[in-house]
């Protein structure tokens, strides 16, 4: 039998690097045992093996300690961690989505996070057994992705 990470992280196509790092560095406080580099989310290292700047500046060292893979498909993924008994959690705002604080965990889990202006596409959500939100209070109707990342985990996983 396979062992598969119980706390996954995907990066489905973030756009920024200094959101990668930051949420490598998150991930790595969060025991995020694997993490998932999605479509046109940029990697750790440039095309020629070489560390990338802004990742590395706000990673501060995770993008070395925390296994992490690029993949091309999105849905590929979510299948195979669907038929390894992964329970997927998308944070995003939709009609479907639940209060995050309620949400119920099981694991192996994985999050998934998306670009920063479109956020997770509806055809991913509708794959996910979960769609958790962060209520918003203010004016603005949502965080930067790395907030939010860090304060959904943080709080689903009761850490």
């Amino acid at each position: 039998m396979k062992s598969i990470p119980h706390k996954i992280l995907i990066l489905l196509d973030i756009r920024s690097a200094h959101n990668v790092g930051s949420l490598f560095r998150t991930a790595d406080a969060a025991g995020i045992e694997m993490v998932y580099l999605v479509g046109t989310t940029p990697s750790p290292l440039d095309r020629f093996g070489r560390p990338v700047g802004e990742i590395a500046k706000t990673a501060l060292g995770a993008e070395l300690t925390i296994p992490w893979k690029q993949v091309k498909s999105i849905g590929a993924l979510m299948k195979t961690l669907h038929k390894d008994g992964v329970q997927i959690i998308a944070i995003e705002q939709s009609a479907q989505s639940m209060d995050y604080k309620k949400v119920k965990v099981l694991k192996p889990v994985a999050f998934i996070l998306g670009n920063e202006v479109d956020g997770v596409p509806l055809k991913v959500l509708e794959k996910c057994d979960i769609v958790a939100q962060i209520p918003m209070k203010g004016q603005k109707e949502s965080l930067n992705v790395s907030v939010a990342g860090g304060i959904a985990i943080f709080r689903i996983l009761g850490i």
